[in-house]
C-alpha cells in the first residue's frame, strides 16, 4: 500500500529545509557580533579604571609634594635663610626667601617661595608678609 503525501505538507517541509539550510550560520555571526560588542565595552571599561587608577595614584603623589614643600617653608621660617633638603620618603624641598621690592615678590616685607618634588610631580607654595 502506497502512502499518500499531502502537497501542502511536503512543501512545508521543503521550505523548512530550505530555511534552516540558509539560516544555517546566521547564530555564529550573531554569537561573533555579541561577543564584539562584549569585548569593546570591557575594553573600554578597562582603559577608563586603568585611567582613573593613575590619577588617583597621582594625587597621592601630589599630597606628598605638597608637604614637601611645606617643609620647605617650615625650614625658611625656623632658619631665616634659603634651604634645600630631601625627607625620609624621597621627597625633595627647594625654598628661597625673596625680598620686598624683587620682581617675584610683591609683598610689603619678603615672600617664601617652596617646590616640593616626589616622583615628578611639583608642587609649590608661596607666602608673603
Amino acid at each position: 500500500m502506497r502512502k499518500k503525501t499531502n502537497k501542502k505538507s511536503s512543501f512545508l517541509h521543503f521550505f523548512r529545509l530550505r530555511t534552516s539550510y540558509f539560516e544555517r550560520g546566521v547564530s555564529l555571526y550573531l554569537a561573533l557580533l555579541i561577543m564584539t560588542i562584549l569585548l569593546s565595552i570591557g575594553l573600554g571599561i578597562s582603559a577608563i579604571l586603568f585611567s582613573q587608577i593613575k590619577i588617583i595614584s597621582g594625587i597621592g603623589d601630589s599630597v606628598v609634594a605638597f608637604y614637601a614643600a611645606d617643609t620647605g617653608i617650615e625650614e625658611v621660617l625656623y632658619r631665616g635663610t634659603d634651604v634645600s633638603g630631601a625627607l625620609e620618603n624621597g621627597a625633595n624641598y627647594s625654598a628661597q626667601v625673596l625680598l620686598a621690592g624683587s620682581d617675584d615678590c610683591t609683598a610689603d616685607n619678603y615672600c617664601i617661595k617652596s617646590v616640593g618634588i616626589f616622583k615628578g610631580i611639583r608642587r609649590a607654595i608661596e607666602i608673603t608678609r
